[in-house]
């Protein structure tokens, strides 16, 4: 494993940030650090760049121990949500910046410069100071920044967060393309549910302080581990044990073995199958248009469950319809 992190913890006098936090990253994987606010991500993320130090573990990459390293010698690179550029050099002149404390060529550091600009679509605008850039284009400049040292480590902080979702959606696309391209293993802190599963190979789902879960995108999205992840993850009906017996019994064979009133069934939107017709047993409470797609809130027997529909349907509140489920995932409550 490129890096390891092996039983981190930390606290900030009787709080608890971090508990015991282990997982490992290949040497070109993109990891997201994903969880609610608070959940101790941020905190995992200085720790792994020299920024804050633990209380306990350690933290390995490319086989060394970096632990107690100062960040200046770990050779990461780092993107914040605030962009941190000097608002008196050019772009140019903050993407060299870092080759320029290692004692670069000053004409190495032109043509590099020029490069790493040019990878993150701001070619021609090296000239151009901070207050002269957009938001987005103040995050390529800070992308590119972090790139110039040649990173071993990759760790992106919510650099999309203060963005506008078009420019996000964009930017997120672009990151992915340029860190699969370069394959530098990058860690990434978010929040958003659509980023992490749209950029991660990983995805460390963290809640106060602890892994939840660790899994591949379709991992956590399919097969949710707790009640929590499948929430947390995309839209979840989660459904009791007593009503699955009672109305769904077909799923009792795939739950886990044990798995009663302290285990749910998670159907996720579009895993449910919903029919008109006057026989049914159920009445649409509501229809969201979303375009391509809508969304419907359906009482089921006292469950009020949301599926996912063709923009086109024509379900209208009130109407009776019958209900099925392709599949769904047994997760702990």
């Amino acid at each position: 494993m490129h890096l390891r992190i092996d039983g981190i913890s930390k606290a900030w006098g009787t709080s608890t940030a971090l508990d015991r936090v282990s997982f490992n990253a290949g040497a070109s994987d993109f990891v997201c650090l994903l969880g609610p606010s608070g959940c101790g991500k941020t905190t995992l993320l200085r720790i792994v760049a020299g920024l804050t130090e633990p209380d306990a573990g350690s933290v390995h990459l490319g086989g060394r121990d970096i632990t107690r390293l100062p960040a200046r010698e770990r050779g990461m690179g780092i993107v914040f949500q605030s962009y941190s550029l000097f608002p008196d050099l050019t772009a140019a002149a903050n993407v060299g910046y870092p080759m320029r404390l290692r004692g670069v060529a000053v004409g190495t550091i032109a043509t590099r410069s020029t490069e790493l600009l040019a990878k993150v679509g701001l070619g021609g605008f090296g000239g151009r100071f901070p207050d002269e850039l957009s938001g987005g284009q103040q995050q390529r400049v800070a992308l590119a920044r972090a790139l110039a040292a040649e990173p071993a480590l990759l760790l992106l902080d919510e650099p999309l967060s203060a963005l506008d979702p078009a420019i996000r959606a964009q930017l997120r696309g672009e990151i992915r393309t340029l860190q699969r391209s370069l394959g530098i293993p990058t860690i990434m802190v978010t929040h958003d549910q659509d980023e992490a599963l749209a950029l991660a190979d990983t995805i460390v789902c963290m809640r106060a302080g602890h892994i939840e879960q660790i899994g591949s995108p379709r991992d956590l999205y399919e097969r949710p581990a707790s009640r929590f992840v499948a929430d947390f993850i995309g839209r979840a009906n989660l459904l009791p044990t007593h009503f699955v017996r009672e109305v769904m019994p077909g799923f009792l064979e795939r739950r886990p073995p044990g798995a009663d009133a302290t285990w749910e069934l998670c159907l996720r939107p579009e895993d449910i199958v919903v029919e008109a017709g006057p026989g049914g047993d159920a009445v649409v409470a509501d229809v969201t248009f979303l375009g391509n797609l809508a969304r419907a809130r359906i009482d089921w027997r006292g469950q009020v469950l949301l599926a996912e529909l063709p923009g086109r349907s024509m379900l209208a509140p009130g109407e009776p319809v019958a209900i099925g489920a392709t599949r769904g995932a047994w997760v702990a409550a």
